[in-house]
């Protein structure tokens, strides 16, 4: 068996409110990545992305990531790991410095980066990302690398990602409880988004919902960098609820005429498809019109997403105001284990009044089959994370709340703090 550790692999882990997923990757030598474990589990003691039985999501995990590993034939010892919740801030911060020597070095841009950072935040919340937006040298602005250009003073826009500080800890100690390191913390998400977004994309403009069962995870990209985050705490457990309460089913069973059954576009069902719904207390299952399955499931979804629709126009309302560009032209993608429902594209087209698709993970080899579906998008996304900012060369671990040398992106410059 293998160590993690002994070969260019990498362990992303996605703990959510309806499931826990592990994938272990292997780092090609063209720096593509190969899926060679898959391990799930239902998700026990996770609310709304907090741990709230830590001894249920230590047993959740435990599965998950054995699966993976015995799957990989590896052993697994750290883990990158997804971090929502409704705790989740973000802000925008300015810093400026003079050039040391008429031309921009890779320190210049360290210290100008460190000085917009430098904000104070709240004593509860602790730094997840400091990631550039852009640069201006001068007069010249909408910079994306400035090293090696000349100057007198350069200034750098970077957005900052927030979390409180118990709940990062104790989702960290259930995986820790499981013998594992966390090797960074990365709000699901800048994850998510990794895995199903294109260079395109977040150069004209798109935002990323990632629906999962607790949470809705929110990344609005425009010009290349990441301008807002943020988590919605409601998701597609409320339209399980509905279904069992509708129908009084127990919400196991509802979950699962949900995603087998459901529609979010009542329109688009037949009125002739029936489905059987199972009943509480050993009574004997019914049999009720697909149609007015899906008339209780549209309401709920048309709700969720009017939820996004009602921050994203706040959102472009702040950047106009900001006077940052925010077209949002390659318009929404929706993605996560509650963006795997017949009709959602339809509904939410009505709802957004813009282009929708449904975002499925991206630039994977090895076990697609398994993974390459929206309810793996942030623990893919990890997996891409973790490639880029892990260097293989170096087994020194890096110290926790230490700033990571700064790394060239497609879409522009990332710099990590954990």
């Amino acid at each position: 068996m293998t160590k993690a550790t002994d070969k260019k692999l990498i362990v992303g882990l996605d703990i959510g409110t309806s499931k826990v997923c592990a994938l272990v990757g292997e780092v090609l030598p063209d720096s593509n990545v190969n899926v060679i474990g898959v391990g799930s589990s239902p998700s026990r003691g996770m609310d709304k992305g907090g741990v709230n039985d830590l001894e249920s999501v230590v047993k959740s995990v435990q599965r998950a990531v054995d699966k993976a590993a015995l799957m990989a034939d590896c052993e697994i010892d750290s883990v990158y790991l997804s971090l929502s919740g409704k705790h989740i801030r973000c802000q925008t911060e300015k810093g400026m410095v003079p050039i040391s020597d008429k031309e921009v070095t890779q320190d210049d841009v360290d210290s100008v980066i460190h000085t917009a950072k430098s904000v104070k935040i709240s004593d509860e919340h602790r730094t997840l990302h400091v990631i550039p937006q852009e640069f201006a040298i001068d007069y010249q602005e909408g910079i994306k690398n400035p090293v090696g250009l000349s100057g007198v003073r350069m200034e750098a826009s970077v957005h900052l990602i927030t979390c409180h500080n118990d709940m990062a800890r104790n989702i960290v100690k259930a995986v820790e409880r499981c013998g594992l390191k966390v090797d960074q913390l990365i709000f699901s998400g800048l994850a998510a988004s990794h895995a199903v977004l294109t260079a395109d994309e977040r150069e004209l403009g798109v935002c990323v919902v990632d629906i999962g069962g607790g949470t809705m995870d929110i990344a609005f990209w425009t010009g290349g960098a990441l301008r807002h985050a943020e988590v919605i705490p409601y998701a597609g457990n409320v339209v399980t609820s509905d279904i069992a309460y509708a129908f009084g089913t127990p919400p196991g069973d509802a979950e699962e005429i949900k995603v087998k059954y459901g529609c979010a576009l009542s329109e688009l069902v037949s009125k002739d498809a029936k489905v059987d719904v199972p009943s509480v207390g050993g009574r004997p299952p019914r049999s009720l019109q697909s149609q007015t399955l899906a008339e209780v499931i549209e309401p709920r979804y048309s709700e969720l997403l009017g939820l996004v629709n009602q921050r994203l126009i706040e959102i472009q309302e702040q950047l106009r105001n900001a006077g940052v560009k925010h077209h949002l032209a390659a318009g929404i993608v929706l993605t996560g284990g509650a963006a795997q429902i017949e009709g959602l594209n339809e509904c939410a087209e009505r709802v957004f009044q813009n282009q929708v698709r449904i975002g499925q993970p991206l630039e994977l080899s090895g076990l697609t089959d398994y993974v390459q579906a929206p309810h793996y998008a942030t623990a893919v996304g990890l997996l891409h994370y973790g490639k880029d900012n892990q260097s293989f060369d170096d087994n020194d671990v890096e110290p926790k709340r230490s700033v990571s040398g700064l790394l060239s992106k497609v879409s522009g410059w990332f710099k990590k703090e954990f």
